[in-house]
């Protein structure tokens, strides 16, 4: 058998280079998509403080879901879209925030942290806190979640169109939109979804259901 000749050999040795140089770009490529995708769906985020025991502690991290409140403006082009759910002046692939979900947010007075709570009150809500209680559109909600009753009072008010009032289950230890004011939709991240770590608290997110009368 004759042997390769030498250029014949170099060529060969090109083509397998190339084709290896091929996949990895291509391998790279993919892994980029995959972290653009996954990083626009869901976030890791680390409970910090004690502001939401005892459903959440510090040290636990959570999944949050940052799809599940995706939505556009009705003025916006996507508007016209059937599957959209429409609510007030927005319209929602999946369904808005919702009384008793545990979110992800940034604060309209700090924009640089995230904070961690749970919806009181929905856009058109009056929301009261007197005698340990919050009121519901003036009526008391069951809330057995709570570390202790509420030792502070908040006059009655209704949640602008397009923002959420939020409290920490630690009511008296928790800043709050009893403090500060409600959270607009646009500065909402997402819903907490999973506890996995530590591990002995893997398990879904502390989310509840408020019931309330209408407003």
């Amino acid at each position: 058998m004759e042997p390769m000749p030498k250029e014949a050999a170099t060529s060969s040795r090109e083509k397998r280079l190339m084709s290896l140089l091929r996949e990895i770009v291509v391998i790279v490529l993919l892994a980029l998509v995959i972290f653009v995708v996954v990083s626009a769906l869901v976030e890791s985020v680390e409970v910090y403080l004690d502001s939401m025991a005892p459903n959440l502690e510090p040290g636990q991290r959570l999944v949050v879901n940052k799809a599940v409140y995706f939505h556009v403006d009705k003025g916006h082009f996507l508007s016209w879209l059937p599957f959209l759910k429409s609510y007030g002046d927005e319209r929602f692939l999946f369904h808005p925030p919702r009384r008793g979900e545990v979110i992800v947010f940034k604060p309209p007075l700090d924009d640089d942290r995230e904070y961690i709570k749970r919806i009181i009150a929905v856009p058109g809500d009056t929301v009261e806190i007197k005698e340990g209680k919050v009121y519901l559109n003036g009526e008391p909600i069951d809330e057995p979640y709570i570390k202790q009753a509420i030792k502070y009072t908040m006059p009655p008010m209704q949640v602008p169109q397009e923002e959420y009032f939020v409290l920490g289950d630690n009511r008296n230890n928790s800043s709050d939109s009893h403090v500060w004011g409600t959270v607009p939709l646009d500065n909402i991240i997402g819903k907490a979804s999973l506890s996995y770590w530590p591990l002995g608290e893997l398990g879904l997110a502390p989310n509840r259901s408020i019931e309330a009368a209408a407003p």
